[in-house]
């Protein structure tokens, strides 16, 4: 609990994923056909909140040890970070095939 409750505090990254969370959960929720893609779609939330908290915790290891710029400390700052944009396209990918594009074809076809 320590670990969300400074992730809230201190990054506005998590803060923005949370926020995107609480809004579409409950969409996911309710499009989703049955329960297999209702957890493939809420579980692509939680696993860019997941990731964007490892990404945190990275990047506060490298700050704890200064600000001095070092090739290989920016190596795993951008690592983190491409971790969170793969969650984030793999969350997009789930949600356009999973929620968007079936709630589509069932507005047309009603």
């Amino acid at each position: 609990m320590q670990g969300l409750q400074a992730a809230w505090l201190h990054e506005s990254s998590f803060r923005s994923e949370v926020l995107v969370f609480a809004l579409l959960s409950p969409v996911g929720w309710i499009i989703a056909p049955g329960p297999v893609e209702r957890v493939l779609l809420i579980g692509s939330l939680l696993a860019v909140l997941a990731l964007e908290l490892l990404n945190s915790s990275i990047e506060a290891v490298i700050e704890r040890y200064g600000p001095e710029i070092h090739p290989l400390a920016g190596r795993a700052k951008d690592m983190g970070s491409a971790a969170v944009f793969v969650g984030l396209i793999g969350g997009a990918l789930t949600w356009a095939s999973l929620g968007i594009v079936p709630l589509v074809h069932r507005l047309m076809a009603a």
